[in-house]
């Protein structure tokens, strides 16, 4: 079996995992927004660039205008998981499924945050291999959402894996928003980048980061920015199979 096709198989497989692991019938929780934070781990990304990104998102949930953008929701609850991503087969959730509803929820998910250690230590850059992972985790999130959004950090363009246009077609078809935050200090350009081939769906944008020093405060405003929008995306997916994500790999030996 060639490279390729098994991280194919993998992917295939992780998506699997997901679905037989939802609880059945957990949807009695509505939020407003159901969010997924995905931190790069590429080998791009150093030990003090990937602590810059953890302590840049635990330090946005503790700021005043994010918990007050949370508050004035119509359902004032998000909820919200944080993954680590590299390679095709290289994610893994940090940070489970929580509901932020206030303050001390917010200040006890910051916590979390900033207790993390990282779990990937380095590998390739595979925004679609992200994206896959993060829209498993919204379709099987124990949630009602009327919103549905990856949010996705990044220094670097995808170089391995499946065709990120492709996925993100795909992505966006079952309703979810892609934004993206491009940390520019090894590609000047990259925001041009992700904003052609990587953010789709209602509303989607990308902030910038010169430099990973400028992370905290690009988090915070795209955090706000995501959490008060008031673009809904459609919440029901067309009727491809979940595993068709994973199906737009290019034919190889």
């Amino acid at each position: 079996m060639t490279v390729r096709r098994r991280a194919l198989a993998a992917v295939a497989a992780m998506i699997t995992s997901l679905i037989a692991t939802t609880p059945a019938g957990a949807t009695d929780t509505e939020v407003d927004l159901a969010l997924v934070l995905a931190l790069d781990s590429s080998a791009s990304v150093d030990a003090d660039e990937f602590a810059l990104q953890r302590g840049g998102l635990a330090a946005a949930f503790r700021d005043r205008e994010v918990v007050e953008a949370i508050a004035a929701g119509p359902l004032r609850r998000i909820a919200v998981t944080v993954m680590e991503w590299a390679g095709a087969v290289q994610q893994t959730v940090s940070v489970e499924w929580v509901v932020v509803a206030d303050s001390t929820g917010a200040l006890t998910l910051a916590d979390r945050i900033d207790a993390l250690e990282r779990a990937i230590p380095t590998g390739a850059t595979s925004i679609a291999g992200a994206l896959v992972f993060g829209n498993a985790l919204l379709r099987t999130a124990p949630f009602e959402a009327t919103r549905r959004v990856i949010d996705l950090s990044g220094d670097g363009r995808n170089n391995q894996g499946q065709n990120v246009e492709d996925v993100r077609r795909l992505v966006v078809a079952h309703g979810v928003t892609i934004n993206g935050l491009a940390i520019l200090n090894e590609h000047p350009t990259l925001n041009h980048y992700f904003q052609d081939r990587v953010i789709g769906g209602p509303g989607a944008f990308v902030e910038i980061a010169e430099d990973y020093s400028a992370y905290v405060g690009a988090i915070r405003r795209k955090l706000i920015r995501e959490i008060r929008s008031l673009t809904v995306s459609d919440a029901t997916p067309p009727p491809e199979s979940r595993v068709q994500l994973v199906a737009a790999l290019p034919p190889g030996p």
